[in-house]
């Protein structure tokens, strides 16, 4: 079976972060401009902090793609972190430390357990790998996933739902209408919030606070069938919710009605069957596209909640982790909001998922087989 998988490396302020994806097929079309595009869009938002001013994400491919295609072989993404240049010393991969140790761990951050499991005494051991900077490997192969799903006619989309309490007017969405309105600072589709989104970061930026929120990702129809219902680990809505929550900061996910559900009987939870002109279909979709653990051929909706970051400019209480005295937690350079970027990684994140199980069910070394094997599938129920 050929399986897609990925692993990335770097640290924040590290020379560069690489990617290596193994697994997809030969010849599928790569679209540089693309890649770089969804980098940027990473780095957009109202509420960024100064890193996004020192980075311009440009990615490079050093393996893997021979005149613009797949090869079969692994696909190798590299991305320089510029502000490298200014981290070398504290960053330098070999010599002394420079005594410029951080030892007083951020609430909230992966700072505290990550010096005890690995016995560091000086943060940036953990704080390096821990930032959300690493995710923009993830967005490079997330925006290659996007290209092969694009073969299939499955795309995907986010907006923003809410922002520290901010929250847009209830609607319905789909697809088409998030392309058409999202196109504001906050990638927000309610415009009659956007002005009281923007007020709330800038109170939080003017208290040395920060800000958290909500977003929700839209597909279009997806092929039914992929992920299965026979091992807990095969189901799709598992390996989503495992892949969501692997975004640093979100606490929370839920898939169509969601937590909703919690309060409305059966008769009004569940998608039922039509059929037009011989054509089956659903008069709703409170599941999100997922039934016991597989795709059922609509959209897949799927919301999370992103915590407020855990940097502050006016730190939390902590303790020195050496003298073991209470000092104001470690102050990095940080975002005052950051819940729009958090969408476009968990897009990538969504998008790896989706690919990996079409990669899955229709296991294929080249495009020819790939786009053969779905076609008959499709074929077969009469899609």
């Amino acid at each position: 079976m050929n399986k897609l998988r990925y692993l990335t490396a770097g640290e924040s302020h590290g020379p560069a972060l690489t990617a290596i994806i193994e697994g997809l097929p030969a010849g599928l079309k790569i679209d540089l401009d693309d890649i770089n595009h969804e980098l940027y869009r990473r780095q957009q938002g109202f509420g960024r902090g100064g890193r996004m001013a020192i980075e311009q994400d440009q990615v490079k491919v050093l393996s893997g793609v021979r005149f613009g295609q797949t090869l079969g072989s692994p696909v190798t993404l590299q991305i320089e972190n510029r502000d490298w240049e200014n981290r070398s010393r504290d960053m330098a991969v070999f010599g002394s430390e420079t005594g410029n140790i951080l030892s007083a761990p951020r609430p909230g951050h992966a700072d505290y357990c990550g010096m005890l499991k690995y016995n560091h005494r000086d943060i940036r051991n953990i704080l390096e790998r821990a930032s959300a900077r690493e995710t923009a490997a993830r967005v490079a192969v997330g925006a290659i996933a996007k290209q092969l799903l694009a073969v299939f006619n499955i795309h995907l989309i986010s907006h923003v739902i809410n922002i520290g309490g901010v929250v847009i007017k209830k609607q319905a969405v789909d697809y088409e209408l998030v392309a058409a309105r999202r196109d504001n600072e906050f990638g927000c589709i309610d415009p009659s919030v956007v002005e009281e989104m923007r007020r709330a970061v800038t109170t939080a930026q003017h208290n040395k606070d920060t800000l958290g929120g909500a977003f929700e990702i839209i597909t279009t129809p997806i092929i039914p069938g992929l992920g299965s219902h026979v091992q807990w680990d095969r189901r799709l809505d598992a390996q989503l919710a495992a892949a969501v929550a692997s975004v640093p900061a979100i606490k929370g996910v839920e898939f169509g009605d969601g937590f909703e559900y919690a309060g409305i009987p059966g008769s009004q939870a569940h998608d039922e069957f039509s059929v037009d002109d011989g054509v089956i279909n659903r008069t709703s979709n409170h599941a999100g596209g997922l039934e016991g653990g597989m795709t059922n051929g609509q959209p897949v909706i799927l919301r999370a909640v992103m915590k407020p970051i855990p940097t502050l400019m006016q730190p939390l209480a902590s303790v020195d982790m050496i003298t073991g005295r209470p000092v104001p937690a470690v102050s990095e350079r940080s975002d005052v909001c950051a819940v729009q970027a958090a969408a476009v990684v968990t897009e990538a994140m969504v998008a790896i998922v989706l690919a990996q199980a079409l990669l899955e069910k229709f296991s294929s070394d080249c495009m020819a087989d790939l786009q053969h094997s779905v076609q008959e599938y499709l074929q077969r129920i009469g899609g």
